[in-house]
């Protein structure tokens, strides 16, 4: 039986969570789905596979929702861990629109914000926390964090946690849970460590999944443009004003460059957020929104930040840098084309990226057609340097603390004079 020939009615679902799912405007199941959500409600620990947008938050949470359904309320019975904020949330509000009929609650742990709220979905025993290791972790020095009647686990994206080095925390928060429960583990990648984890963590489980793709989805439309590192810059802004590229995500190779780019774009009068690691919780909340709603035209996006990044009927990406990574490369690009639907991947490369582009190109199987721009002009001088160099960006960050220094001596020597 394939996922055409089934819906999720079939699936053995209560009718309050087969009612959101038709409210919710899902069809079938996808295969990640149709293969993980039977033993997974029969109580089965599943080891699965899959890569982001493959279904698997609903893979997840239909089996725990429904088993959440009956028995004690008041208490937290289930736990999901994921990498980061912005997947906690996507998983928060994706078992928002699930649980709209059963009466279930679900909150999210993470950092960036305050803790008080955080607390009290704790205290209250809420059914589902969906949380960030390390935010766990600072609840669990407290009493309130009581995670004793714990009865499923679920780690997403295990193998980015542990490219995060978060396995440490991970084997820490485990620590304290209960051994009897079931347990669900999704990975984009089974390396070693991961194995090992699901032999330590996992009791006879059913292995189920679809492989991360080595490739980019054949919907998606691949082209490079060779062009001087000082050249990004301009080539980006050229191509926006051109109109041929509507909302965008554009990744960085470091969360400075990321701050340069959207400084530069805003400045030629293009409406550009950033969102990376270094930024605040509701700053990079604040930044995913205004992209959604259109706001923003352009997302600059370092690669760990944008996890969880889950945007519909998104046209285009640009990588403005080459990942050094091939993997990192075939998920930045599957940002577009996603559902079914068809989408453009640009890549910027400096002839210094030469070889990771060509390490790209062997991952993909086939050189990607090179392009260039014909009404741009490829030997214009740049008013100034993309990248402020690192020991300017040290001085200015010394010269701006002694600044401050000042200031607040200034302030404390008025203070003294008028006392």
């Amino acid at each position: 039986m394939t996922t055409t020939d089934i819906g999720f009615d079939a699936l053995g679902l209560s009718p309050a969570l087969a009612r959101a799912t038709r409210d919710l405007g899902y069809k079938a199941p996808t295969p990640i789905q149709a293969a993980s959500i039977p033993p997974a409600l029969e109580g089965r620990d599943v080891l699965g596979t899959a890569a982001t947008g493959s279904g698997k938050t609903a893979a997840f949470l239909l089996p725990i929702l429904q088993r959440l359904g009956s028995g004690r309320r008041g208490t937290t019975r289930a736990l999901i861990l994921a990498p980061t904020r912005e997947l906690a949330a996507q998983i928060e509000e994706a078992a928002q629109g699930l649980i709209r009929h059963t009466g279930l609650r679900v909150a999210s742990v993470f950092g960036g914000v305050g803790m008080r709220p955080q607390e009290r979905a704790f205290r209250e025993g809420t059914d589902v926390i969906v949380a960030t290791p390390g935010r766990l972790l600072d609840h669990l020095q407290h009493p309130y964090a009581d995670l004793s009647k714990l009865e499923v686990l679920v780690l997403d994206e295990a193998d980015r946690m542990l490219d995060m080095g978060f396995l440490p925390d991970i084997r820490r928060v485990l620590r304290q849970l209960p051994q009897d429960r079931q347990t669900l583990l999704f990975s984009a990648t089974m390396p070693a460590p991961i194995l090992e984890l699901s032999r330590d963590l996992l009791r006879q489980p059913v292995r189920v999944g679809v492989e991360r793709p080595s490739t980019p989805a054949s919907g998606i439309t691949q082209t490079v443009y060779p062009v001087a590192e000082d050249l990004k810059t301009p080539l980006l802004v050229h191509l926006l004003k051109q109109d041929s590229i509507g909302s965008v995500i554009v990744f960085t190779r470091t969360k400075h460059r990321a701050n340069r780019l959207a400084e530069k774009l805003a400045k030629a009068g293009v409406s550009a957020e950033r969102i990376h690691g270094n930024r605040s919780q509701s700053a990079r909340t604040e930044a995913l929104a205004g992209f959604k709603s259109g706001k923003y035209r352009v997302l600059v996006a370092t690669d760990i930040a944008a996890r969880g990044i889950d945007v519909e009927a998104l046209g285009h990406v640009v990588n403005f840098d080459v990942p050094n990574v091939p993997e990192d490369y075939v998920h930045r690009v599957g940002r577009t084309a996603r559902a079914g639907l068809t989408g453009e991947a640009l890549t910027f490369f400096s002839p210094a990226e030469e070889g990771d582009l060509r390490a790209i190109e062997r991952t993909v199987g086939r050189k990607i057609d090179r392009v260039t721009v014909p009404d741009f002009d490829y030997r214009a001088k740049p008013a100034e340097q993309f990248e402020v160099p690192l020991k300017d960006r040290i001085a200015e960050i010394r010269a701006r603390k002694a600044e401050d220094r000042a200031r607040a001596a200034a302030k404390a020597e008025r203070r003294a004079q008028n006392a």
